[in-house]
């Protein structure tokens, strides 16, 4: 039996899932981002109390078809680009819809229609999320935080970095060494 998880998107979650599990004495055959798949079926107040136990942590089970995809789709997405070494090098939408097995214009929809956005966007902010990570992290150029992040060129990250963030990605590294000398003075 599969359960669909909203919000799940860290290590922490996966950790937390699994041990809200273990509680109910509930086996877990894997738990990924965004989905836990259990050995047998469960009861309808184990579900009730995996449910409101997910709720105080920030988490939420989904009984809906579409939220289901959206978060399938969510999850893909920070995969791909949190997780992965390097971001595929084949289109988002190819690289989407070949994992999860849909028609893009269906998925493209369906996302837009639940989350208010496009799914590039989605991407694009994922992408200056990584790229801020990267930043602070101090260990790659912006040149190779480009490639990495499969930007055509530095300009063009830089553009969709302050588009989203106001900011140039010069500016917030040099906000993060501000800010270390300032703790450094007291």
């Amino acid at each position: 039996m599969k359960l669909y998880i909203k919000y799940m998107v860290s290590l922490r979650c996966k950790m937390l899932v699994k041990e809200e599990l273990k509680k109910l004495g509930i086996d877990c055959v894997s738990v990924d981002l965004g989905m836990v798949e259990i050995q047998d079926d469960i009861t309808e107040e184990q579900l009730e109390t995996f449910a409101k136990n997910l709720k105080k942590a920030g988490l939420e089970l989904l009984d809906d078809k579409k939220n289901i995809l959206v978060e399938k789709i969510k999850s893909v997405i920070v995969e791909m680009i949190h997780y992965e070494d390097e971001v595929p090098k084949v289109n988002d939408s190819d690289y989407i819809s070949k994992k999860l097995g849909y028609d893009y214009t269906y998925l493209s929809n369906t996302f837009s229609e639940v989350k208010g956005i496009t799914i590039q966007h989605y991407i694009i902010m994922h992408k200056i999320e990584r790229a801020k990570e990267l930043l602070l992290y101090d260990e790659l150029t912006l040149t190779e935080i480009a490639h990495k992040l499969h930007y055509s060129s530095v300009a063009h990250l830089s553009n969709q970095f302050k588009k989203i963030t106001g900011l140039t990605p010069t500016y917030f590294k040099e906000l993060k060494e501000k800010r270390r000398k300032n703790l450094e003075d007291l």
